[in-house]
């Protein structure tokens, strides 16, 4: 029996595996615990493996590689086409065995140690920072109700907070006081661990080559270019820079028919967290950044004067995304060329 394909469905405990031959003729379905199935892909001859990309996949791709096999990690809206009759977990490993063998399939890179754990600080920070925003607004929720408004920006709220504290005479009552101080110490703490990752990341990306020349692009820092390096690597699963701001979701969505092409808003697929970053990055170039040095600058400046500020964002957004791919692909650091 000469195995050819694996297709995987993942779970927490069991694992369902469905093997085809050369031909794509299924030969065998399997249920099988963990343990056993390390040891049943470490007794496999060389093959072809694919699972869809999830939590746990990464770690399962990286120890099926150093076993010898072909890993391909997969999208699950993409393998969800090859799905057959009803939905289990047999038929869903029989889908990922069909789409790993089309020569047209898009797959996930597999990550490095180094990069899931840098990805897993920005995801800890990014959490932390929703968890801040939610207090700041709920505690201006709470102060509404007593008459009381602070100026927008959690700087203002939190130098004005303990004034309102000491203050005796603003109607606000012992119980609430209490419950304010209480969420100020929170949203301190807080604030102080965002403050700890963010010098953790400057750290890492100081030490990071890669990082290190992605900082030279102007609107990208230590945060972003940790982010990116985090996500693609040396970028090569991208064959040109517009797949890379593709990927991002930094591209026009197309809806053409009938030999007429109609291009959209940007399509906001993939990694938002990257797309935010550099919109951001952008807006900041935009502002604060001296435009004569620069091969973008007559075209960012011409651009603003016949388009909306947003769109200019995005447009500039999508240039240093496919900047950031050549830095990545060529290893050399950015270099101004007046146009």
């Amino acid at each position: 029996m000469e195995i050819a394909t694996l297709g995987i469905d993942i779970g927490k405990t069991w694992f369902h595996i469905v093997g085809l031959d050369s031909k794509g003729k299924p030969l065998f379905q399997k249920k099988l615990r963990r343990p056993r199935l390390m040891e049943f892909v470490a007794t496999c001859r060389p093959c072809s493996i694919g699972m869809e990309a999830c939590s746990g996949s990464q770690h399962l791709a990286r120890r099926f590689i150093e076993f010898g096999h072909d890993v391909k990690l997969m999208a699950p809206r993409f393998v969800k086409a090859y799905l057959k009759s009803n939905k289990n977990d047999f038929n869903d490993a029989a889908a990922i065995a069909e789409a790993v063998q089309r020569p047209t399939m898009r797959f996930v890179a597999i990550r490095s140690i180094e990069q899931v754990d840098m990805q897993a600080i920005h995801r800890v920070r990014e959490h932390l920072i929703g968890e801040r925003t939610a207090t700041i607004n709920q505690i201006r929720a709470f102060l509404l109700e007593y008459g009381i408004t602070i100026p927008v920006g959690g700087r203002n709220l939190r130098r004005r907070l303990p004034e309102i504290l000491e203050d005796a005479e603003n109607g606000v009552s012992d119980l609430m006081r209490a419950l304010l101080h209480r969420m100020l110490m929170r949203l301190r703490r807080i604030q102080d661990e965002v403050d700890e990752l963010t010098v953790l990341i400057k750290t890492l990306a100081a030490s990071d080559p890669q990082c290190q020349r992605l900082c030279t692009i102007p609107g990208v820092g230590p945060i972003v270019a940790t982010a990116l390096v985090a996500a693609v690597g040396n970028g090569t699963q991208f064959h040109r820079s517009r797949d890379l701001a593709a990927w991002i979701g930094l591209v026009p969505r197309q809806y053409s028919t009938g030999g007429r092409t109609r291009l959209l808003g940007i399509s906001k697929r993939g990694n938002r967290y990257l797309r935010r970053l550099f919109i951001h990055g952008a807006r900041s170039v935009i502002h604060n950044v001296d435009r004569r040095p620069h091969r973008f600058g007559n075209w960012l400046t011409q651009l603003e004067q016949r388009t909306h500020a947003n769109i200019v964002a995005v447009s500039l957004a999508n240039k240093l995304a496919r900047i950031a791919w050549a830095v990545l692909r060529r290893s050399e650091p950015y270099r101004a060329a007046p146009a």
